[in-house]
């Protein structure tokens, strides 16, 4: 087609060009939309959350969510799913209360090594094209049993860098937000803006074209799973320098919430559309809802499952009105 001919075929049709715009400009904004929802009804309920120490006790655990959020996204990018975040999570944090802090270089390489075990995954999946939910949901059990055989019952502590770094208070912006704007930057920065970023996800928008590009779709789906173990150590580390000890079932929720948070931030389970902004801001609106939003509202906490859940299929919803408007 021409560069005449397709300004031809734009200016018969202006309006519907126009919505098509419009429709994808709000799926993008969905996810921020979201978020401004759940501020704006903890704001109604309760004006003094929104503050500084509000806002710093609001989203305590927001930076471990987000971080699980990024894990998964990477694995949701190559067209795969990790039912086994949540498990390792807590495994990460029961070598971080207790390895990382008592034998610091025997913590090290046991984290390390847990990361070349996903890579490992990664190249299992690929190989042997075995479903990823199989294998994933497997290891679950094994990093479940790893945390009790660390840690057989609650207890450690984190180092006291790690307490010092998770409980630092930075003047005007609480370090919860700070943290979470880092994170959304460096992943969309590498993900979004390099041409390697683009080859990984194009292992999953398209891994024919790709191999015919003379690319290994092998090493993108190590890459992309190591990537999950790394952010993963990263939430683990994070949600014991908050919680300051472990247990071997304290990232059990985890599975749920990163998957949750990746839809709601825009992320798709096929074609290698993900959004590491919306993931944040997904995993944000999430962390609000699940306790202070409820607590305000008094509802039980055994609701808070079933909240994220109505918030998930909501959002979900108005995506699938805005794609149909869109095509």
């Amino acid at each position: 087609m021409t560069a005449a001919s397709l300004e031809t075929r734009l200016k018969a049709s202006p309006a519907g060009g126009g919505a098509a715009a419009r429709a994808r400009m709000l799926r993008s904004l969905l996810p921020a939309l979201s978020l401004a929802l759940v501020l704006l009804a903890i704001a109604w309920l309760n004006p003094r959350a929104i503050s500084y120490f509000g806002f710093t006790l609001m989203l305590n655990l927001a930076i471990p969510i987000a971080l699980a959020t990024i894990a998964q996204m990477f694995v949701i990018a190559g067209n795969e799913l990790d039912l086994s975040i949540g498990t390792f999570v807590g495994f990460v944090g029961c070598v971080t209360a207790t390895w990382l802090k008592d034998a610091p270089l025997v913590g090290i390489a046991v984290l390390l090594g847990s990361i070349g075990v996903y890579a490992l995954l990664g190249a299992l999946i690929h190989l042997r094209n075995l479903p990823s939910i199989v294998v994933t949901l497997g290891m679950s059990f094994v990093w479940q049993g790893l945390a009790i055989l660390v840690l057989p019952k609650p207890g450690g502590k984190a180092p006291d860098w790690l307490l010092s770094l998770m409980a630092f208070k930075p003047p005007l912006i609480p370090f919860p937000i700070i943290a979470a704007l880092v994170i959304a930057a460096v992943v969309h920065i590498g993900l979004m803006r390099t041409s390697y970023g683009v080859i990984l996800r194009g292992s999953g928008g398209n891994a024919a074209a790709l191999r015919r590009a003379g690319w290994s779709l092998l090493r993108t789906k190590i890459v992309l799973f190591a990537l999950t173990g790394l952010f993963g150590v990263l939430s683990g580390m994070a949600l014991i320098g908050i919680t300051t000890s472990a247990d071997a079932n304290i990232g059990n929720g985890y599975t749920l919430l990163s998957i949750a948070g990746v839809i709601l931030g825009g992320g798709e389970f096929v074609g290698g559309r993900v959004s590491p902004i919306g993931a944040v801001i997904g995993a944000l609106t999430l962390a609000l809802a699940a306790s202070p939003l409820l607590t305000f509202m008094h509802i039980p906490p055994d609701w808070q499952v079933a909240a994220n859940g109505a918030i998930l299929i909501i959002v979900l919803a108005a995506r699938v009105l805005i794609s149909r408007k869109e095509r």
